[in-house]
């Protein structure tokens, strides 16, 4: 080594290449930073000398201490063996006979119903590595909850998995020998096919030659050839010299697709893979199979699992999707964020692809999610294998695909009636086999049937990912929505929406964490008839039995046939009783608005900006004294608490009505209004406001309730105990889940549906009179 150059050691290229990878550069962004060519950037990281000066600057960037890097010439061991070649020329010359081979092989993709290939490096997302493998976690249940940290069991963080993370690409250089474990469509191939590109393009790697080996065709190559031979012969069409290349070790290796070798191939080509990969030791080998796979043992392989997309990678995903497309990445990501359900399963790639194919043909989601949700797993049981031509061996040949699915529905109902979204594999395999031993010809023998049950639960997850290892010997569905939609799908499809089975589901109308199964039930329904009424039946018994609730519902059913409004009943029914309920049910106004978006479609203005137009004087006029006597019961919970200037302000100005609504006044009250609006203190005096407020405040809101309640009958003190409260609240949610199933796309008769809503929030005794009408 001359003293005016410096090369690096094999520890410190190792460095210098996770140090890239780090500060996101590549090779070529490196030279254009330090103003030089590629050639002695790219002898830097081959550990070729390079001009002392530009090696300590390019360690100086990658943030390296050179003297830690640099090799010493009588330590550093002759990269060849053999002086007779020169590897590095060859390396370079196979590199460029390969290079059309691979870009043809590699360069784009095709999943699902696109009408085209795509180039990879145009859709192409960063893949993270888990060093763990999530399903051999020792964790037991209780853990797994608390992972989750949600009340209402959100299982999309189950994505956001605690374990650290760590780039693809770092994760490659980190291990000589990887297999890459990952759910049905978790970008395994992709990230193979990218490895492959950025290597031909000197972005990674560039001292190797990639070869990638489809191992399915691999294994029904004719003649059965060796994976030597078949690399020379087929994959790089016998180039000259390959044999060198891999014996000095210049080669990635990628392997695509352990778990799609046939059954009867599996030990032939497991026998090739070990002795290849002991023959040439000194190649960088990176090997995919999909996770729960049949056990494979290759010692000399780290084996690491995909990641999950997390929100990072979605939107990257997106925004190369929608590039230059009339659908924006922004509004995809919008709807996404505005829908978890639908959000869960972005964090798969292959199920990111197909919602962007949906979202692309009409620029939002579909209506009926439970159509949505299907395709998805339609992609899971069937398509995905079928058009890349794969077969899977069946473990059970009894079990079709629509068997399957009875079977997951039958597991979802079970565990979700019982709030068991982690179950442990012994549970999984008994609902397994109480399935499978009543089908045509099952072996009737127990301890042959619990085998069997082993390798169906194992071949569902292998196969199709819809349930998944979260720790050793503990389950889940893959997604919260899938687990959803085959609970509903026993209801509807298994069941088919029998009597019982209906009543099963109204039961559960309270729970909050059924509202997507009712959602879903009323979307898959071929008619949802029977279920929207007996849903409705069900809302009206909450409250019937209760007679301050039904006095409540009374008044509002009087209220709304006291004003002079153009909505529909139901709409201001719902206004009414949502202006009076208690202030400590802390809701959000909003059933009225659903309600009129769903009971009046011609008018797509919502209720609260309507309420400033001359039809809608009444309705007007009482939200202001509403809002005068709510800033009054928020101040007087504490009178001892200062009232903020802000807060006088607000309650002067909402007495201040707008000459419309003057105008509409009774005299009397107007009068009245006046007079209370004079008695209030001044807005500059802070001081004076609160000793006011403080020896007045009680009268002077008593006072103003008064006159509320005689010229515009609200603002009464209805004094609902806790458990009323309870139930009003029941209610109220129960109610506004029927209006989102209403609104919904689902297929509901013109006379259910105009018999639904004329007897919303109406008072039971009502109901049944109109019922007799019927």
């Amino acid at each position: 080594m001359s003293g005016r150059s410096l090369f690096c050691s094999l520890e410190g290229i190792q460095k210098a290449k996770k140090a890239l990878i780090r500060y996101s550069l590549t090779q070529k962004a490196l030279a254009e930073e330090l103003e030089v060519t590629r050639q002695p950037i790219g002898k830097f990281f081959t550990g070729k000398p390079v001009d002392r000066n530009l090696f300590v600057q390019i360690c100086d960037r990658l943030d390296l201490e050179w003297e830690e890097i640099v090799a010493e010439a009588a330590s550093e061991p002759e990269v060849n063996q053999d002086n007779s070649i020169d590897i590095d020329a060859i390396v370079q010359t196979v590199r460029e006979k390969i290079k059309p081979i691979i870009q043809q092989r590699c360069g784009t993709m095709r999943v699902l119903d696109m009408t085209k290939p795509i180039g990879l490096n145009d859709i192409y997302t960063s893949v993270n590595i888990l060093e763990k493998i999530t399903g051999r976690q020792r964790l037991g249940i209780d853990e797994l909850l608390q992972q989750c940290g949600s009340q209402d069991f959100d299982l999309f963080g189950l994505n956001k998995i605690t374990e650290k993370r760590v780039p693809g690409l770092e994760a490659v250089e980190k291990y000589s020998k990887l297999m890459i474990l990952g759910k049905p469509g978790a970008g395994k191939t992709t990230f193979l096919k990218y490895l492959a590109i950025q290597c031909l393009g000197d972005e990674f790697q560039a001292e190797r030659v990639p070869i990638f080996v489809t191992l399915k065709n691999f294994a029904e190559a004719a003649n059965k050839p060796g994976l030597l031979q078949y690399i020379t012969e087929e994959i790089i069409n016998s180039i000259s010299s390959i044999r060198d290349v891999l014996t000095y070790g210049k080669a990635l290796i990628l392997l695509d697709g352990l778990d799609e070798v046939r059954e009867e191939d599996s030990n032939r080509i497991l026998k090739e893979i070990r002795e290849f990969s002991d023959r040439f030791p000194k190649n960088q080998f990176v090997m995919t199979c999909r996770i729960a796979a049949r056990e494979y043992i290759f010692e000399k392989f780290t084996e690491v699992e995909v990641a999950d997309f997390d929100d990072e990678q979605i939107s990257n995903f997106a925004n190369n999707w929608f590039k230059e497309k009339a659908v924006k990445p922004d509004i995809f990501i919008k709807r996404l964020e505005d829908n978890s359900r639908i959000k869960q399963l972005a964090a798969s790639p292959l199920l990111l692809t197909l919602l962007c194919l949906a979202f692309e043909e009409s620029g939002d989601f579909p209506a009926n999610r439970s159509e949505l949700y299907k395709e998805g797993l339609d992609a899971l049981l069937k398509k995905w294998d079928a058009k890349r031509g794969i077969q899977r061996y069946q473990i059970y040949k009894k079990l079709s695909v629509q068997r399957k699915e009875d079977l997951l529905s039958k597991m979802a109902l079970t565990t979700f009636e019982g709030s068991e979204y982690f179950f442990k594999q012994k549970v999984a395999e008994q609902y397994i086999t109480e399935y499978i031993r009543n089908l045509l010809g099952a072996n009737t023998d127990e301890e042959a049937l619990q085998l069997d049950s082993e390798q169906v639960l194992r071949s569902i997850e292998h196969h199709h990912g819809l349930v998944v290892a979260r720790a050793k010997r503990i389950y889940s569905f893959s997604h919260l929505t899938f687990h959803e939609y085959f609970t509903a799908r026993e209801f509807v499809v298994v069941r088919q929406s029998s009597e019982e089975a209906l009543q099963n589901l109204v039961s559960h109308i309270t729970e909050k964490r059924w509202r997507e199964v009712f959602l879903l039930a009323v979307g898959m329904s071929p008619s949802a008839d029977r279920l929207l009424l007996l849903i409705k039946e069900k809302i009206d018994f909450i409250v019937a039995d209760d007679q301050k609730l039904q006095e409540f519902l009374l008044w509002g059913k009087e209220k709304s046939l006291s004003v002079k409004v153009s909505y529909k009943l139901a709409v201001v029914r719902a206004f009414y009783l949502d202006l009076s309920l208690d202030l400590s049910l802390d809701r959000s106004r909003s059933l009225d608005l659903s309600l009129d978006l769903s009971l009046d479609r011609s008018r797509s203005l919502d209720l609260s900006r309507s309420l400033s137009q001359s039809r809608s004087l009444d309705l007007s006029l009482d939200l202001s004294l509403d809002l005068s006597l709510s800033l009054d019961r928020s101040r007087s919970l504490d009178l001892s608490r200062s009232l903020s200037q802000s807060r006088s302000l607000e309650l002067s100005r909402s007495l201040e009505l707008s000459r419309p609504l003057s105008r509409s006044l009774d005299p009397e009250l107007k009068n009245l209004l006046q007079k209370l609006r004079e008695q209030l203190p001044s807005r500059q005096d802070w001081q004076e406001s609160q000793k006011w407020w403080l020896v007045n405040g009680e009268a002077w809101c008593e006072e103003l309730r008064e006159v509320m309640i005689k010229y515009r009958n609200i603002g009464h003190d209805w004094q609902f105990s806790n458990e009323q409260k309870e139930l009003l609240q029941q209610y109220y949610d129960a109610n506004q889940l029927l209006v989102d199933c209403l609104n919904s796309d689902c297929y509901v008769s013109r006379e259910v549906r105009q018999q639904i809503e004329d007897t919303l929030l109406l008072p039971i005794a009502e109901i049944k009179q109109r019922q007799q009408q019927f």
